[in-house]
């Protein structure tokens, strides 16, 4: 599974969602989905601008987390 770490992100700014929203022109429900992890999925262009508002790189946003159960 893909983990989003946005709300890590936002804790370590001291940023709020909406400002975050108005800095990379993504709608805030997309920020919320993201923020919850109940995205499915994400454009590249909107991970740019959060890493770009964050001057992060994309590890830092999203991570992989081996799945429990192996796929056969």
């Amino acid at each position: 599974m893909i983990k989003i770490k946005l709300s890590t992100l936002l804790g370590k700014h001291k940023m709020n969602q909406k400002t975050l929203s108005e800095l990379t022109k993504i709608r805030p429900a997309t920020i919320s989905k993201m923020y919850y992890e109940e995205t499915k999925r994400i454009d590249i262009d909107k991970l740019n601008r959060i890493c770009s508002v964050f001057n992060c790189e994309i590890s830092e946003l999203l991570e992989y987390v081996p799945d429990s159960k192996q796929i056969k």
